[in-house]
């Protein structure tokens, strides 16, 4: 059963202003404040560099915490991110490429979707999709993320031949494409079994897997979300085969809607769990909920997305419960706005994301983040945090620092910001 804090446990709400102002607390300064049940999870999570230190129980308590125990939250996550990932913050300069807005799914939280005979829908052939890899590549991209809607009658190689033909027009290019329902839906059209399918992907030229279409991984959730895709199950068997056969993937979570304190805690837990035995996620991206054009506001199913708390709260969950397991938590700049995800960086996060160049997503439903940020808007923001920006791979693989040497010593780019 969930943990529900006792009434005459329950802290005060921390106000706009002091959530704003939290980059400015250290944890060493907070500490005292907070719980002790609550700092000495806390402890034990910075002591071991291990969210795997802490019992389930102990983790529902952090995700309720609030006032100065979340203030200890977010000053732990922010420590711990130091030691983990120094003062680097990092982003992939790539190009976002939506194939299709048709869709036959009718997920409850997308506006994005269209009805085949609806006037605005557009669908990309193979060749399309190849025309704006090399847009991309022309301007600096080493990624294209291809995700798309799922029309009816989609001949039954499209997949394939999308990354045919990006591989064709531009060899170098890193392909991260196709979520699980992508591929779920790639199964059925052709027959093939799943492995088989995502190799014959892999050996086409697909780099690695958006671990996108998780949502919230409980099946009552998705019932709510979208009664017509992929479940739980489905998405792990998924994920874990794409990683046997070498195939690396991103982890999210969607946040902000019908879901509890207790399911952020559960999914990130057996993120944590599939990462133990396959090794394959490459980064935690949480995804707040854009609410304003979506039916399942409109319909009463959702609340108005995440509050300032919640925002600040899931990343620093997921730096402290991930830790050791998935070091790398992105934010969603497009879903946030630019001043949020600064804040969000200073609260566990330690990657920016890419540069995205288009986004349709995410702007359908109602943000107003922009669908672009260039190499250099990255690494104004980033600077001006305070932190040093470094261009990377997909995979992280791959990392190259962008500022003048002046600016900082080898040292302090490296180490951890409190040693």
């Amino acid at each position: 059963m969930e943990y529900q804090k006792p009434e005459e446990l329950v802290s005060r709400q921390l106000s706009i202003s002091e959530l704003e102002d939290f980059p400015g607390l250290d944890w060493f300064d907070v500490a005292s404040a907070v719980d002790p049940a609550v700092r000495s999870s806390l402890e034990r999570i910075l002591e071991a560099q291990n969210g795997g230190a802490i019992s389930l129980e102990q983790a529902y308590t952090l995700a309720h915490a609030e006032g100065d125990d979340l203030l200890g939250l977010l000053a732990a996550a922010n420590l711990l991110r130091a030691e983990l990932s120094g003062n680097l913050v990092t982003y992939v300069v790539n190009r976002n490429i939506n194939f299709t807005n048709i869709c036959f799914v009718g997920c409850k939280f997308c506006a994005f979707s269209r009805g085949p005979r609806e006037s605005d829908t557009y669908f990309l052939n193979p060749d399309g999709v190849a025309k704006k890899a090399v847009e991309a590549r022309q301007i600096g991209a080493t990624e294209v993320c291809i995700q798309g809607g799922l029309p009816h009658g989609l001949p039954p190689f499209y997949y394939r031949d999308i990354l045919r033909a990006v591989k064709n027009a531009v060899p170098a290019m890193h392909i991260h494409a196709f979520s699980p329902m992508e591929i779920v839906y790639g199964v059925e059209l052709t027959g093939m079994p799943l492995a088989d399918y995502l190799a014959m992907l892999r050996d086409n030229g697909l780099g690695t897997l958006p671990g996108t279409a998780a949502e919230i991984l409980d099946d009552e959730v998705r019932e709510i979300l979208s009664r017509n895709k992929l479940t739980t199950a489905q998405w792990i068997e998924v994920i874990r085969t794409a990683h046997r056969i070498g195939i690396r993937s991103t982890s999210t979570m969607m946040y902000g809607h019908t879901e509890t304190p207790g399911h952020w805690v559960r999914q990130m837990r057996l993120l944590r769990e599939i990462q133990d035995e396959t090794g394959g996620f490459t980064e935690f991206v949480p995804l707040g909920f854009v609410h304003q054009n979506t039916l399942l506001f409109h319909q009463g199913l959702a609340r108005s997305g995440p509050t300032l708390a919640e925002h600040l709260k899931v990343h620093a969950l997921a730096r402290l419960l991930l830790a050791g397991s998935i070091n790398n938590i992105q934010v969603s700049w497009v879903k946030l706005n630019r001043h949020l995800s600064q804040l969000c960086l200073h609260a566990g996060a330690n990657d920016y994301g890419g540069t995205l160049m288009e986004e349709n997503i995410s702007r359908e439903a109602g943000a107003t983040a922009g669908q672009y940020t260039s190499p250099a808007d990255f690494q104004s923001l980033i600077l001006e945090m305070g932190r040093v920006p470094a261009e990377r791979n997909t995979t992280y693989t791959r990392i190259q620092l962008k500022l003048p040497f002046d600016d900082f010593t080898t040292e302090e780019m490296l180490e951890p910001e409190f040693a």
